[in-house]
């Protein structure tokens, strides 16, 4: 079963703690029997609009495809100012298209999908971003299961704070290495088999 990773970090280099909360959950998909494949939006070109293709250049459209092959889509974001990423904000935009399928009457082409959520961050939010990337989910088609959130809020991850790739690790498999696992098994029982 496949899942793609929509990476919403706005860092082009140096250590990401989403970008490394990604990997942690995309090791666990694996022993779960799921092929993640993380998306580094940052490394893409993804103009701004609310179509799913804007000419010349756009990468999106290649992205997309990949959404509309997987069962299970994730959303990774840090927090900023109590919302999600801009390039994760990026990618609601840019499948705005989807929704005005299903106000055509016609379908999303993700309808039945499964959908989580990866949150970072060092100051409260997660809550209003998570109740934000539902909503949009839910109004293309894809259901969040219970439990389908994993959500990092860690005085180390501040900015500036430059904690070590295995400090983060550490971290992660200490405190959420179950959380993880519950919202892995909570995507494989509900994506669409």
């Amino acid at each position: 079963m496949k899942a793609i990773i929509l990476l919403g970090t706005l860092k082009r280099t140096g250590l990401s703690n989403t970008e490394v909360l990604c990997e942690f959950l995309a090791r666990r998909m694996e022993k779960s029997g799921i092929q993640p494949e993380i998306i580094r939006l940052v490394d893409h070109e993804i103009p701004a609009g609310t179509y799913s293709d804007m000419g010349a250049g756009d990468e999106w459209p290649g992205i997309l495809q990949k959404l509309l092959d997987a069962p299970i889509i994730v959303l990774a974001t840090p927090i900023w100012w109590n919302n999600q990423s801009s390039l994760v904000q990026r990618v609601i935009e840019r499948l705005d298209e989807l929704h005005d399928h299903i106000m055509a009457g016609r379908p999303s082409g993700l309808e039945g999908k499964v959908g989580g959520i990866v949150i970072t961050g060092d100051s409260d939010g997660a809550q209003t971003v998570i109740g934000n990337v539902c909503n949009f989910f839910h109004a293309i088609g894809l259901l969040v299961p219970p439990f389908a959130t994993l959500s990092v809020l860690w005085e180390r991850q501040a900015k500036g704070a430059d904690p070590t790739r295995e400090e983060l690790l550490a971290k992660y498999e200490a405190d959420y290495g179950a959380t993880t696992d519950k919202m892995i098994r909570q995507l494989l029982e509900h994506a669409p088999k």
